[in-house]
């Protein structure tokens, strides 16, 4: 007997193991400590980096604990929200089967499922979760292979059939060979793309550009100040504290931090609606969300056969039909075909006489469905003694066995090109008993095989049978285009069946042809995509990436993880698998798919109010280094300090976070980070408030004849008032008095103002300055942002910003 039948032997399964290594997806552990050395490792940190080492340099030791303090605030809170490959890792590692019946040495013995290796012969058996890919040698399953693959309906296999790993057998025992373990199954190649997925966020790209310009922009002030410093012949203990200054100016400290509390908060109010984001980033993605790609098994459809329509043939009518076909139905099984067509048959019970007939019927015996022909049957006994033959099985296989009327066959036509399964049920009558059935997989005995062939069969009717859509699936479609979001549907099934689902829901564009999709493709180009693998799914959402847009995955299945890692906003709905929950960033709670819109209202909420704090950052960030350079001009000297810098940044950037909580207006259409476009609007606005400061500069300067220490604080205050008045201006893109600030927003605007005058006329970490003058620069820093607030209006109409 040949390594096929007897399986392999145990050293030679043992070198396998060792070439091709076990059965069971790589895992990549990253320390914690590692993790939290990466929060230490980007543009704001190395920027509050290169300021501690010239505060220490100085020998202001407490500034410089001041800025660390400020750089272990942002680390932590990005340390606690990030991280979710492996657990994703874990789920899916979870789902492959713990152990399998495997055949070593001639003999069958039970081994863990990670031991298996290509060649072994191994037991498929009822109710078992296929251990690897495998071709199946002989005997016949039913396998359930819709987390993989996408399709809603089990697939029969027999000999030569794949079996992929992780599928689930429904019904039936086969023996099979393994062909393929670990990273090299299907299942193990969507864990490894589920691994290397990555979608990069908008809030890094954001952050870094914003950092980017801001850098720039410092660059050319550092050079400046510091090529006029050297012409005025400023000494080399002055020079250093200039350029500190400079650089502390330029750093938007919690821009990091305020992406993550708005995130935060956003994550909270949707959780209270039965969403619940895996991953921040998710919320603020949400925003900027313009194309959604949906799973259609368990996403858009119920994932659970329904009856959809009953044709009856002359003489009998859709209760009869679908009666007979129950009686032909297996009573408690898995096979989900049977108890659709059950389920169906117990609400017509109470249907015209015709069905009343049919449940006078004693049901003798039923005779499981039987791979080599197709078909399952039952044997019923009639009132009058007669004995009821009654075949269920595909209309093309009856169509062999019965007579089928020309209209039976247009109409069974008609249904399948509508993406319906179609069954046929048929029936003969014999007057005498009924010999004993031979079951599936055994042969007659030889009485049976002899005695007379059964009476021919009269076909009774058809029956649809399909994967539903949701109720709110088309609602939920229509309200997403409403708000800017197309929506895409990408499944593994057929693209008959996956076309009419689309038309059901309100997907009537092209659909894209079966099998790899093309290289280069837009969400425009096809409403639905079918027949795809996972990694199609992958694929397909990273083309769109590369195309500009932001893209949503739904999902339920093991199939959609990969996709769902990818997208910048992945969704698992309430039913979907550990795996896709643990891949996707929100999880929908609750059934149905309204949480996708509340994510997306959520999503845009948090724009604003990062787009908020965003414009009011840029804007003081470069206020501040332009009055650098002027106070320069005009006194000869810096006109700010270090220690000054750090209390602006304390006082003004952080109290600012208040933004997060703020009242806003939601977009209509998704959002985008135009981030030269937010430069625009901050370096006009800085440029207004730099000409106010430098005249309230020169007032204290030239007619006030404050000395240098005062100077400084009338600068540091003036500061601090214009960066709340940006605030209150650029916290809506309308006017001012459009909307109310929330509370917090008025409480640290007033907090702010409160600490800055009392530090400044009491003359605490600055020289003191007078309590009229401290007025008088707030007063007219009031008047200022209504002048703000029309350079905004104007930019902010020109520049197209929502």
């Amino acid at each position: 007997m040949g390594a096929t039948s007897i399986g392999l032997a145990s050293d030679e399964a043992q070198s396998r193991l060792r070439q091709y290594g076990p059965n069971a997806s790589p895992e990549e552990v990253v320390s914690p400590w590692r993790r939290l050395l990466d929060k230490f490792w980007a543009p704001v940190p190395w920027m509050l980096e290169a300021a501690i080492v010239l505060q220490l340099t100085m020998g202001e030791r407490v500034e410089a604990a001041v800025i660390a303090v400020l750089v272990l605030f942002n680390a932590a809170l990005g340390y606690f929200q990030e991280g979710r490959a492996q657990s994703t890792l874990r789920a899916l590692k979870s789902r492959l089967a713990l152990s399998a019946s495997v055949r070593r040495d001639g003999l069958w013995t039970i081994l863990p499922a990670e031991q298996l290796v290509p060649g072994d012969v191994v037991k498929l058996s009822l109710g078992g979760i296929v251990p690897a890919d495998t071709r199946l040698l002989e005997g016949e399953v039913l396998l359930d292979q819709s987390m993989l693959t996408g399709e809603s309906l089990p697939v029969e296999g027999g000999a030569g059939r794949t079996a992929y790993a992780g599928a689930l057998v429904r019904r039936g025992e086969a023996v099979a060979e393994v062909t393929a373990t670990g990273p090299r199954t299907r299942f193990g190649r969507t864990a490894e793309l589920v691994r290397t997925a990555h979608g990069v966020s908008s809030q890094q790209t954001t952050v870094l550009r914003v950092v980017r310009n801001l850098a720039i922009f410092d660059g050319a002030v550092v050079l400046a100040q510091v090529a006029y410093a050297a012409a005025l012949g400023l000494p080399t203990h002055e020079l250093i504290p200039l350029t500190l200054t400079a650089i502390l100016a330029a750093i938007p400290v919690a821009l990091p931090a305020t992406f993550t509390l708005a995130s935060a908060l956003g994550a909270r109010s949707l959780a209270a609606q039965g969403v619940l984001p895996t991953r921040l980033s998710a919320v603020e993605e949400a925003a900027t969300l313009d194309v959604l790609c949906s799973d259609k098994t368990g996403t858009l459809t119920l994932n659970a056969l329904e009856v959809t329509a009953v044709r009856a043939m002359p003489g009998h009518d859709e209760a009869q039909v679908l009666a007979l076909a129950a009686l032909a139905s297996s009573e408690g099984g898995q096979d989900p075909v049977d108890g659709a067509i059950r389920a169906a048959a117990a609400k017509r019970a109470s249907g015209p006489a015709a069905a009343a007939d049919v449940a006078s019927l004693t049901l003798l015996r039923f005779i499981p469905f039987d791979p080599a022909n197709k078909t399952a049957a039952a044997i019923a006994r009639a009132p009058d003694g007669r004995e009821i033959r009654i075949v269920k099985g595909a209309f093309r296989t009856l169509s062999s066995l019965a007579a089928i009327p020309e209209s039976a066959a247009g109409a069974a036509d008609a249904l399948a090109a509508q993406g319906f399964r179609v069954l046929a049920v048929a029936v003969s009558a014999r007057s005498g008993p009924s010999e004993e059935a031979p079951r599936a997989g055994h042969a007659p005995s030889p009485p049976a095989a002899a005695a007379t062939a059964p009476p021919p069969l009269d076909l009774v009717g058809l029956i649809a049978l399909s994967d539903p859509p949701r109720a709110d699936s088309a609602a939920l479609i229509a309200e997403l285009r409403a708000l800017g979001v197309r929506t895409v549907m990408v499944t593994g099934d057929a693209p008959a069946t996956a076309a009419v689902i689309g038309r059901a829901v309100g997907l009537d564009g092209p659909v894209c042809p079966a099998g790899t999709p093309p290289p280069s493709i837009h969400p425009e180009d096809f409403a639905v995509f079918a027949g795809v693998f996972p990694e199609d799914k992958f694929h397909i959402v990273k083309a769109f990436q590369q195309g500009g847009h932001t893209v949503g995955m739904c999902g339920d299945g093991a199939n959609d993880a990969p996709a769902l890692r990818q997208a910048q906003m992945g969704i698992a709905v309430s039913t979907a698998t550990d795996v896709a929950k643990s891949a996707a960033g929100i999880v929908l709670t609750e059934p149905g798919l309204g949480g996708i819109v509340s994510a997306v209202r959520e999503g845009r909420i948090a724009f604003q109010r990062i787009l908020t704090y965003t414009l009011r950052s840029l804007t003081t960030k470069l206020s501040q280094m332009l009055l650098l350079v002027v106070g320069l001009a005009m006194i000869g000297h810096a006109i700010l300090t270090p220690r000054l810098m750090a209390i602006l940044m304390i006082t003004g950037d952080f109290l600012a976070m208040s933004a997060t909580t703020d009242n806003v207006r939601p977009s209509e259409r998704p959002n985008a980070w135009h981030v030269d476009n937010v430069t625009r609007l901050g370096v006009v606005l800085a440029l207004c408030n730099v000409m106010f400061c430098a005249a309230v500069v020169a007032l204290g300067y030239f007619r006030l004849g404050l000395a240098r220490p005062e100077l400084r604080t009338l600068a540091a205050v003036t500061l601090a008032f214009v960066s709340q008045a940006t605030f209150l201006v650029v916290r809506d893109r309308r006017r001012l008095w459009s909307s109310r600030p929330s509370g917090w927003v008025l409480v640290s605007i007033a907090a702010n103002v409160l600490i800055i005058a009392a530090l400044a006329t009491r003359g605490v970490l600055m020289a003191a300055v007078p309590a009229w003058l401290v007025g008088l620069v707030l007063g007219a820093s009031l008047a200022l942002a209504f002048i703000l607030d029309a350079a905004k209006a104007f930019m902010s109409r020109s520049l197209r910003m929502q």
